[in-house]
């Protein structure tokens, strides 16, 4: 071996046997796959809070031009998604209830498309349909009131629930039909709330109508803390927040959900309160902040599980 010292000649020689055994050996079998996955809870403390966003459910969705940016141009909405690392194409969704234990109650705040998906989470996260005191729903599309009812009835069989009286009276008024078979049995245990009314000491409602008549908001607050859930006011962290006047399919009133998305997303920003998005990518905990003719969704990262 020309050029080499003779200490390194040496250890050349001793490796060869090593290296020659090595390339010699019979291959080794690939390991399987074991498909993407993604954590169904997510804990962390608001003050004397315990607070668990519950992965329900997430799917993929093709041409997201047809739900979101209806008013966009096509080339404005392939910028913002590449602009962001997204695919224009296709969108990915995710189904995010939120649990809250304030020391004296369990309260869960909608329910998911399935009682599959939200029985799966709760079980991820150590919890028992049972054990629910307080459902709170935001709103009475499919997506939030669907695990409500399961084949032997009423999934949370023990809790009491809680939504706006206007949303209600306009389901009632104009059903549909998951409304009709999971809403109406219900009747009897749900109490009403309007604008300030209280969940539970801490937990206050918010009118933040436009995706439906008489979508609500919730504001927690604790030892000084707060959060808010903002529910479906912004349906995508780019698509809605980034361009809160794109129209969205799904929003009853449009130019209402617009102005809402302004209102609260510039109030949260203010006053730097971090918040759960029902839709935001999981857990759906961040902040926001303005910025251009908008806002940009800042994902939680170590804010809230620190101690102290």
């Amino acid at each position: 071996m020309p050029g080499l010292t003779r200490r390194q000649t040496l250890f050349a020689g001793a490796a060869l046997p090593f290296v020659s055994g090595f390339l010699a050996s019979p291959a080794v079998a690939k390991a399987e796959k074991q498909g993407i996955s993604s954590p169904l809870y997510s804990r962390f403390a608001l003050g004397d809070f315990e607070v668990t966003t519950l992965l329900a459910g997430t799917m993929t969705a093709d041409k997201p031009q047809e739900i979101f940016g209806l008013n966009a141009d096509s080339a404005d909405f392939a910028a913002a998604s590449a602009a962001a690392f997204i695919p224009a194409d296709k969108a990915q969704f995710f189904f995010t209830p939120t649990l809250v234990n304030t020391g004296a109650e369990l309260v869960l705040f909608d329910t998911g498309m399935s009682p599959d998906g939200i029985t799966a989470a709760l079980a991820a996260a150590g919890i028992s349909p049972d054990q629910i005191d307080v459902v709170v729903l935001t709103h009475m599309h499919p997506d939030h009131i669907g695990g409500l009812q399961g084949a032997g009835g009423p999934v949370f069989a023990n809790a009491r629930y809680v939504t706006g009286a206007i949303e209600h009276n306009h389901w009632s008024m104009a059903p549909s039909e998951v409304f009709t078979s999971n809403v109406v049995p219900l009747n009897d245990k749900l109490t009403f709330l309007d604008e300030g009314g209280a969940v539970a000491p801490g937990i206050t409602a918010l009118m933040a109508a436009g995706h439906t008549p008489g979508h609500m908001m919730f504001m927690l607050e604790s030892a000084g803390q707060r959060l808010a859930i903002t529910a479906d006011t912004a349906n995508h962290y780019i698509w809605s927040l980034a361009k809160p006047d794109w129209e969205v399919k799904f929003d009853a009133d449009k130019a209402a959900a617009a102005a809402t998305r302004r209102t609260v997303f510039g109030m949260i920003a203010a006053d730097r309160i971090p918040f759960i998005g029902y839709h935001m990518p999981f857990p759906g905990l961040g902040y926001v902040e303005a910025a251009g003719d908008g806002f940009r969704y800042v994902p939680a990262s170590y804010q809230l599980i620190m101690a102290g």
